[in-house]
């Protein structure tokens, strides 16, 4: 049975302008098999920020020629196989955004890539901390989280900063897509641009975390923090220079 509006003068529907938040998968290889593995090695590390986003295929950096293509329908299901929900593609050449769109793939060359974050390679090191495909915008309210957590916890805060009034104690975890503000000791991991916000930072009123890592850059405690931000007040941000991105630790005034 259908469901008419009581008011006759309503249009049976609209049509609006929305803004959709996007993942960018940026390709640099056309081996289907490589971008699975190295796929399945980031998102093994960060289990669930990805979850059902749509995606925007960008093979610019592939630089194909007119004859040239790439194997859609395995590249979409291999994305379909973790969770990811092909949605676009951007850079491609005419016959292939032909194929695209048969596929139920739209034109998205005027979407514009606000940062590119990672590569997909197939291989992964421990030494190479792993970052996500892209940067996606940060469209909603922080998340306040005003009690302590406790050892084997963890708070995510998908797609907005995170607001932490209380200890985030050893064993817990908090993480954010956005920044991560811990107005109390933070003593747990502290994951802040999960999705590879390189602008995002980290800020505690008592600096004593087990792990923190902005854009999949991370430092832990194995590696001690300098004595005038240890146990202080502090924050964190990503350094980029010639030698890579790092992680900068400097410390606040109260």
């Amino acid at each position: 049975m259908a469901i008419v509006s009581e008011d006759p003068s309503l249009p049976c529907c609209d049509i609006k302008s929305a803004d959709l938040s996007l993942v960018a998968l940026l390709l640099k290889t056309t081996d289907i098999d490589a971008v699975s593995k190295a796929l399945q090695q980031q998102l093994a590390q960060s289990p669930g920020f990805f979850d059902q986003d749509p995606v925007v295929i960008d093979v610019s950096g592939l630089a194909l020629e007119a004859h040239e293509t790439i194997d859609l329908h395995a590249l979409m299901s291999v994305l379909r196989e973790h969770a990811l929900v092909p949605l676009a593609i951007k850079g491609a050449h005419q016959e292939l955004l032909q194929l695209a769109k048969g596929l139920g793939l739209v034109d998205a060359s005027d979407a514009r890539i606000r940062r590119s974050m990672a590569v997909v390679e197939a291989k992964v090191t421990p030494s190479e901390p792993v970052k996500p495909a892209a940067l996606v915008e940060l469209p909603l309210g922080a998340l306040v989280i005003d009690k302590p957590l406790r050892s084997g916890q963890q708070v995510y805060a998908k797609g907005r900063d995170l607001i932490v009034l209380a200890m985030v104690n050893a064993g817990a975890e908090v993480i954010a897509d956005g920044y991560i503000h811990v107005y109390a000791t933070l003593r747990g991991k502290a994951i802040a641009g999960a999705r590879g916000n390189t602008e995002a930072q980290i800020f505690a009123l008592v600096m004593e975390p087990e792990l923190i890592s902005i854009a999949g850059v991370y430092r832990t405690s194995e590696n001690a923090l300098p004595a005038d931000v240890l146990g202080k007040v502090a924050q964190v941000s990503l350094q980029s220079g010639p030698e890579g991105d790092k992680l900068l630790i400097t410390p606040l005034k109260p």
